[in-house]
């Protein structure tokens, strides 16, 4: 048998250090939408981490299942996915919480439909619907997680301290026009003053800051998106709260939301296109479906930077 591009052994994921936080990104299969590019554009300007130079890669995570069926999804997901009346959007759903279950699951060294997952309280009413939890047989260091989907685009963020992440496929402008009145007065006057041509990607970016934020806060959007200011001023954003733009490719944008100081070390890695319902696919430089993984490591001066990651 030709094994010349079968794929390495899937590595066992650590938890990450502390200061330390992997996100993960997927492509949900879209009808009549090609593969994803084998090279997506890193974002670059204000408020965004420089390209990286060196090669390629794509990091496949343990167990990742490419079968036509979900494993490991609960009675209740389940039966969610099923609700959706597109096929698209049930696909992305499953896709998303199958990748968050196998993903915790090499994490914890647990199968993934053994998984339980909870609500914290709310911090507004005490109330059973604030950040989404794993429970943790046996107790350990608290593994926190975030996972946000938006069309064509999936992301789950995982670190040792609070997380959340946001992701969202940029808007018309019609659409950016309608929902700019929802931001903060000091984000308005910063859109407004956007070229034309960069204000969905601006947009894009304040929105996604704004969600990760909420969701690490554990309230979500019943904290009115007016409140707190995101934008590019570092100087007027929440105090003890480290809020970053991740590279999604040219037609999304990403955040993630911790609190306290800017992580040391983000690890962001594409899985392949499809998966887990696409055929499987050679991993490594050039294959179908690649996209860089990036380090983002402290620097002194500007805050961080991204190097490819060697894995």
């Amino acid at each position: 048998m030709d094994t010349t591009h079968a794929p390495a052994p899937d590595p066992v994921p650590t938890r990450p250090a502390p200061g330390h936080v992997d996100v993960w990104l997927v492509r949900p299969p879209l009808p009549g939408r090609p593969p994803a590019d084998h090279h997506t554009p890193w974002p670059s300007g204000p408020g965004h981490t420089p390209r990286p130079s060196g090669p390629s890669h794509a990091t496949r995570p343990p167990g990742l299942s490419t079968a036509s069926q979900p494993p490991g999804l609960s009675a209740a997901e389940l039966r969610r996915a099923a609700s959706f009346a597109r096929p698209a959007d049930r696909a992305a759903y499953a896709t998303a919480h199958t990748a968050l279950r196998q993903l915790l699951g090499g994490y914890l060294d647990r199968p993934p439909g053994a998984l339980t997952f909870v609500r914290e309280p709310c911090p507004g009413c005490a109330g059973p619907h604030g950040r989404p939890a794993v429970l943790q047989a046996g107790g350990g260091p608290p593994l926190h997680f975030s996972l946000a989907h938006s069309r064509g685009l999936i992301a789950v963020a995982v670190a040792p301290r609070v997380i959340g992440v946001d992701v969202e496929r940029l808007p018309s402008l019609e659409t950016v026009e309608a929902c700019a009145r929802a931001l903060h007065p000091g984000e308005q006057a910063e859109l407004a003053a956007a070229p034309p041509g960069e204000r969905r990607a601006h947009f894009g970016r304040l929105w996604t800051r704004k969600e990760a934020y909420l969701k690490a806060l554990g309230t979500g959007l019943s904290r009115h998106p007016r409140t707190d200011y995101l934008g590019s001023d570092l100087s007027r954003r929440p105090a003890r709260w480290a809020v970053l733009d991740l590279p999604a490719g040219p037609e999304h944008a990403a955040a993630i939301a911790v609190p306290g100081d800017r992580p040391d070390h983000i690890t962001v890695r594409w899985l392949p296109a499809g998966l887990p319902y696409g055929e499987d696919v050679p991993y490594g430089e050039g294959a179908p479906g690649a996209n860089p993984g990036g380090t983002v490591t402290r620097s002194p001066r500007s805050g961080s930077t991204i190097t490819r990651s060697s894995r």
